[in-house]
């Protein structure tokens, strides 16, 4: 297939998905209610237990609301990732998938561009969230917010990585919630997304050594050190690495001849 071809294929499946996100509101108005919950009640009843603590990359004292908001920005983007699976499920079940990979695109650019579809959807959320954070006093460094732009690429592409393999995984919509329990929430609390690592070490070392090793703790890391106009090059070493992985893995998955469509008798 030209260029031309597979440019018009990710077209359309970037705007399909754009088309549904806008005619779902409460969608977005879903995906920004969590995380501003967390920034308005939560940080102000946790604020006493970290303090003003002098934490990388800032170097300097600052408020438990600066911190977690990196995190807060990961949990958008990790339920967004979650909730693309779901999508992939749904189509799935509806005979949508069929059509799709049916095509005489590549199955793996197909995956490649839903996934790249799912991330495009997710940045408008971010920017969204920040700008009501901004309002709250959460106020990042403003060269930040375009440094940060990358790093929301690279995070959301890993995220929604891990959401596309578990699709493959799951055959039908009830059990995603089951799914969603039992990965959305172990990655989000045993991450770096509330506390640095230095603070989960003294409770936990066993807490802090899967912390450390957690995928999503790298994505939290390289949106923290981005929005305040820094590189940590082992986060984004470690989240581009999470992303070949998950999406080489996810594209085995769907595979018929060598996934789980074989074990499911070829279902799409």
């Amino acid at each position: 297939m030209s260029l031309i071809h597979c440019l018009r294929a990710l077209r359309g499946i970037v705007a399909r998905e754009l088309l549904r996100f806008i005619h779902q509101r409460e969608r977005f108005v879903s995906a920004l209610v969590r995380p501003l919950v967390w920034l308005f009640v939560f940080a102000a009843g946790m604020r006493s237990t970290l303090g003003l603590s002098p934490i990388p990359p800032y170097e300097t004292y600052i408020l438990y609301e600066d911190y977690i908001t990196p995190g807060l920005i990961g949990m958008i983007q990790l339920f967004n990732g979650m909730q693309s699976s779901l999508s992939m499920v749904y189509d799935r079940e509806m005979g949508n998938m069929r059509t799709l990979l049916v095509s005489p695109l590549p199955r793996w650019f197909l995956l490649v561009a839903k996934l790249l579809a799912g991330t495009v959807v997710s940045v408008p959320q971010v920017y969204a969230f920040l700008g009501i954070a901004w309002f709250y006093g959460v106020q990042a460094p403003p060269p930040g917010y375009l440094a940060l732009l990358p790093a929301l690429l690279l995070t959301g592409l890993m995220l929604g990585a891990l959401g596309l393999l578990l699709s493959s995984f799951i055959e039908q919509l009830e059990n995603f919630a089951g799914v969603m329990n039992f990965v959305i929430f172990p990655m989000f609390f045993m991450s770096t997304a509330l506390y640095p690592l230095w603070k989960i070490q003294e409770s936990s070392p066993l807490l802090h050594t899967l912390a450390h090793y957690n995928p999503f703790s790298q994505a939290v890391e390289l949106i923290r050190f981005a929005l305040y106009g820094q590189f940590n090059a082992y986060a984004c070493a470690y989240t581009t690495a999470a992303l070949v992985l998950f999406l080489g893995a996810a594209v085995i998955g769907y595979n018929p001849s060598k996934g789980m469509m074989q074990k499911k008798g070829g279902k799409q």
